[in-house]
């Protein structure tokens, strides 16, 4: 089981720390990766860590602004938002594939609580 938490209403510019603890399983093995939804559209890949944290990948609309990083011991997974835009309003996922790291939605097996980003202008 995957939970997300961190979310919150944040002013543009300011910053956010998404976090998504696994129980009942390790994510060691699995690559992880975080996406988000509006209302009306679809479910969109926001970033993702390979399994051993070596490496990772990002969309262009938040690549410098957000880092994603996880913690095996500890079964977690983080995704660092600064500099934040209205734009990033959205519901955020964490997600968990067998994959050792992928953008693709599909490939991606567990799917955690969502929580929602609100960032004012």
């Amino acid at each position: 089981q995957l939970q997300a938490s961190g979310g919150g209403l944040v002013q543009a510019g300011g910053s956010l720390r998404l976090s998504c603890a696994a129980s009942g399983r390790t994510i060691s093995s699995y690559g992880m990766g975080w996406f988000r939804q509006t209302p009306g559209k679809e479910r969109e890949f926001v970033a993702a860590i390979r399994f051993n944290g070596g490496s990772t990948l990002y969309t262009d609309s938040v690549k410098g602004r957000f880092t994603i990083s996880r913690d095996n011991p500890k079964n977690t997974v983080y995704l660092q938002m600064n500099s934040l835009k209205p734009g990033d309003s959205a519901v955020y996922y964490c997600a968990a594939s067998k994959y050792q790291i992928t953008r693709v939605r599909r490939e991606y097996d567990h799917w955690g609580q969502e929580t929602l980003v609100t960032v004012s202008s």
